[in-house]
């Protein structure tokens, strides 16, 4: 099996089949060594079945997928020694506490509980995230359950971690210390496949992303490269009364003039057309806000597929 040799992850034409329904429909995907990438889409888009795909949890209909240059398939087990998994929603064991479930799932990995590197690093996540190892799994709520699977994955180290909406049911400062995690694992040299529908998350963590539609990666890139797909909105403080002519910009679309401001998009790649007219005008109160990946997803995502049946994740 081919596979790009800078890629931890790589995958050709990879389709997947659920009788009439195609989960995936020739991906395309690469994720570079040490780089934390962004696997952006709906639910529904086919970012879960990519994944069971390359942990070896589901056989491939068609094409190629490799991780680490093995097959998921018939090398997973080997693949699973290198590679820490998060899913969306975790369950935990009911009689279990939470801290016997970290050490029992760290174990799998290798992990041996009798190390004080591996028990410092264990204690120093659980006070990051404010977990309470003592308490039962009956007792967790979603977020904490979340937790147990974070605080085992993260606490010994892996050369790839897939996350698959790893902080669903996590409040904001958790979020923001899951950030902190992901960016120090990368900066250790791991890599980090990063699948979510929070596009705020792929924002601030991810080096690259890809957008994945009705099973198909339709752009992947940098956050700067992506970026020229989308408009920039610029905004000031509208003069009164309105000089004449007010309303030409070069490149400007949907202008409106409303609460006392002027506003309009413009391509994102050529806003600097724009910015000598407005020093002209000397304009006050200028706001340029360049484009997010909300953008970028409401103009991938604006109409459904009509050659999809069903919504398998």
């Amino acid at each position: 099996m081919s596979a790009a040799i800078s890629s931890v992850v790589s995958t050709r034409g990879l389709t997947k089949h659920y009788g009439r329904v195609r989960a995936l429909d020739g991906l395309d995907l690469d994720v570079g060594a040490g780089q934390i990438h962004g696997f952006l889409g709906p639910n529904g888009a086919g970012k879960s079945t990519t994944i069971r795909v390359l942990l070896g949890l589901a056989r491939a209909t068609s094409g190629e997928a490799s991780v680490f240059g093995l097959d998921p398939w018939r090398d997973s087990v080997a693949i699973h020694r290198r590679v820490a998994y998060i899913p969306g929603d975790v369950s935990v064991w009911p009689n279990m506490s939470g801290g016997e479930a970290i050490d029992l799932l760290a174990r799998l990995r290798g992990a041996n509980r009798r190390d004080p590197t591996v028990r410092a690093e264990r204690e120093r996540l659980e006070a990051a995230f404010e977990f309470d190892p003592r308490k039962k799994g009956r007792a967790y709520s979603k977020g904490n359950r979340q937790k147990v699977a974070l605080i085992a994955a993260l606490s010994t180290p892996a050369d790839l971690y897939i996350f698959d909406e790893p902080t669903s049911g996590l409040d904001p400062l958790m979020e923001v210390m899951f950030r902190r995690e992901i960016a120090r694992v990368r900066d250790a040299g791991a890599t980090v496949l990063l699948s979510s529908h929070i596009l705020s998350e792929v924002e601030h963590l991810c080096d690259r992303v890809s957008i994945i539609r009705a099973g198909q990666i339709v752009e992947t890139g940098t956050l700067a490269q992506l970026r020229h797909l989308t408009r920039t909105e610029v905004s000031f403080e509208a003069p009164s009364p309105m000089p004449p002519g007010e309303e030409v910009f070069p490149g400007a679309h949907d202008l409106v003039i409303e609460d006392g401001r002027v506003r309009f998009t413009v391509d994102s790649d050529a806003v600097t057309d724009v910015l000598p007219e407005l020093a002209r005008r000397d304009v006050q109160g200028l706001h340029i806000a360049p484009p997010s990946l909300e953008e970028l997803f409401l103009r991938h995502y604006g109409e459904r597929s009509a050659t999809r049946v069903g919504t398998p994740r």
